[in-house]
């Protein structure tokens, strides 16, 4: 029997509040502004080796240009920002400094080495919490760290999480699980479905549900010794009742209980707590079944009692629960490899998120970053994770579903929509597209057309690409007057809002290997000089000089050209020396221009 509904509305709504700090209002509340992501370890300007860039949060998050993102609640944002509720914070970081002391008190037994510890947390904590600007997670990451790298324990809930593993795997084996999962009521053979696609679509939203309420049991695996539970026991806990707005959203999303054959989805799960990630596996590879692919993203290191990615190495439980997942251990995939590695054959795949602590998109891999954009649709599991997506203003690129237990035994499914103006190229997009110019190039050739391709400058001059397109434009447009019967391609006309570097070279790579080029021209100082005479205009400083060498994108592009000619050998390869393609290696990360050039700001 399918979990009984209640329909509620999410704690927020996506109408952002009043806001609280607008730049440029005061210097003081920009400089208290610009503080609060130095201090935290947020900002990427100061803290470039961890904190993402702008562009990669844009992966995740849907900001407008004045709004930056911020890693916490709207309501301790705003207590942080005001400096006016400082009893809010005060209980907020307090309660960390709670759970980090009695962790010591748990399992420091040398009445010396505790006392010193304390003293030694507490100093730390009165340091850090002394101007009220710290998020209550950061401050917990940082005296958890004093406490692993004091104590050298690697985890200090290593042996609790494998029990709470086991219980839950005994009660997946369980056979009065089994048979409560299989069990068919009398109820709901009163109104059978009538077509055989109609029954598999309702058993499998059945099946999806049963398990979904004993996922969010912990009782049952945290308990020691833990309940004894028979078939009726199961068969009752299958009909929790289920909280929120998400649980139809959740159906439809999953093709579930739905007549027409459901879309093949790519799903990241955010892993929650030991015990129910094992409950979680078998959900998931419930999900396989049902053809859809799901990436599952695991803390890096330990956090009380969440499932971190050591944990799936060690722990022989959740070892046999993933099977033949592969474990991403890369956390900086470029656009390529994350396209191969989800094209593969594996339907799970494991990765860390990159971070010690509750969700935080500003500190996690370039990976993470990477499959949150590319999937269909994000399920976050808890309470700890909720907060940073639905007690936030902010909306983001994919939609989320937060599934967490309650404590009065109910289960909360809430959703939040992607926001409406997000635009997302999927590989696939971008493989039609690719695949409509070549088209183009192909009937180019066949009446007897030169093909050329124009490489140049877009966006390795930071904040100019509205120029460096209009220089493309106006010297391909000279070009073109020049030479008879030639098609000649100049990319800055393909380019959509929305794209990053990422899609662009992804797209212009499948152009560029496709043997349809007879010439391949790369951008040179005399072309700009031409384009600035064409428009009687002085040549800008920041110009002079430049080249296609001076570009990222026409590096990387010039290397694919030469592996191109050792196919085909009569395409010609014309600009700047080849030799010369050494400056711009390697784009910042959703970015058009170098990495190197980080620090320079637009204009």
């Amino acid at each position: 029997m399918p979990a009984k509904r209640r329909q509620a509305s999410p704690k927020n709504s996506d109408t952002p509040p009043v806001a609280v700090y607008e730049p440029g209002k005061s210097p003081h509340m920009d400089a208290w502004f610009t503080s609060f992501f130095i201090e935290n370890h947020l900002d990427y300007f100061t803290n470039p080796k961890q904190a993402a860039t702008e562009e990669q949060v844009r992966f995740m998050v849907y900001t407008c240009p004045e709004r930056r993102y911020y890693p916490c609640s709207d309501e301790m944002f705003a207590a942080i920002i005001t400096r006016k509720n400082s009893a809010f914070i005060q209980k907020a970081y307090h309660q960390v400094l709670q759970r980090v002391m009695a962790l010591v008190e748990r399992q420091i037994e040398d009445d010396w080495e505790k006392t010193y510890l304390e003293t030694l947390l507490i100093n730390k904590y009165q340091h850090e919490t002394r101007d009220e600007i710290l998020i209550p997670s950061r401050l917990e990451k940082r005296l958890m760290r004093i406490y692993l790298n004091r104590t050298l324990i690697e985890d200090p809930f290593a042996n609790e999480k494998s029990e709470r593993n086991a219980r839950a795997q005994a009660i997946l084996d369980a056979p009065a699980f089994k048979q409560a999962l299989n069990h068919v009521g009398k109820q709901a053979l009163k109104h059978p479905p009538t077509t055989i696609d109609d029954i598999k679509s309702r058993i499998a939203a059945v099946e999806f549900q049963r398990l979904l309420c004993l996922a969010n049991s912990p009782e049952l695996w945290t308990r020691n010794p833990p309940p004894e539970m028979k078939p009726r026991n199961f068969l009752s806990l299958f009909a929790k009742p289920v909280n929120g707005n998400g649980l139809e959203p959740l159906l439809s999303f999953l093709g579930f209980g739905n007549e027409r054959p459901a879309r093949k989805r790519t799903i990241l799960w955010l892993a929650d707590e030991a015990g129910e990630t094992v409950v979680d596996l078998a959900v998931i590879r419930f999900l396989v079944t049902h053809g859809h692919k799901v990436i599952v993203a695991f803390k890096a290191g330990p956090l009380y009692t969440k499932t971190d990615i050591v944990d799936i190495q060690g722990d022989n439980v959740l070892r046999n629960a993933l099977g033949r997942a592969l474990v991403v251990e890369n956390p900086n995939l470029s656009k390529n490899e994350l396209v191969r590695t989800l094209r593969g054959d594996i339907p799970i795949l494991a990765l860390s998120d990159g971070t010690f602590e509750n969700i935080n998109l500003l500190l996690v891999s370039t990976t993470f970053a990477r499959m949150f954009k590319e999937v269909d649709g994000v399920i976050s599991r808890g309470l700890d994770q909720r907060r940073r997506f639905f007690d936030s203003s902010f909306q983001f690129t994919q939609d989320i579903f937060s599934i967490a237990p309650q404590a009065d035994g109910t289960i909360s499914i809430l959703f939040k929509a992607r926001h409406p103006e997000v635009i997302k190229f999927s590989h696939s997009d971008l493989e039609r597209k690719a695949s409509a110019i070549i088209d183009q190039m192909s009937a180019a050739k066949s009446e007897g057309m030169t093909v050329i391709f124009y490489s140049g400058i877009i966006g390795s001059i930071p904040g100019k690409i509205a120029m460096a397109k209009a220089i493309m434009s106006t010297f391909v447009a000279h070009l073109k007057q020049q030479s008879a019967m030639t098609f000649i391609i100049n990319p800055s006309e393909y380019y959509e809002p929305g794209m990053d570097a990422d899609d662009l070279m992804y797209m212009w790579e499948i152009v560029q290997r496709s043997g349809r080029i007879d010439i391949w021209r790369f951008q040179t100082y005399e072309d700009i000089v031409t384009a600035f005479q064409l428009t009687n205009k002085k040549i800008p400083p920041e110009w002079v000089g430049k080249d296609a060498t001076y570009s990222t994108g026409c590096t990387k592009e010039m290397a694919i050209a030469i592996d191109v000619q050792q196919h085909h050998p009569e395409m010609q390869i014309i600009g700047p020396a080849k030799e010369r393609f050494m400056r711009r290696k390697e784009y910042g990360v959703g970015k058009m221009y170098d990495q190197r050039l980080s620090s320079v700001r637009s204009t």
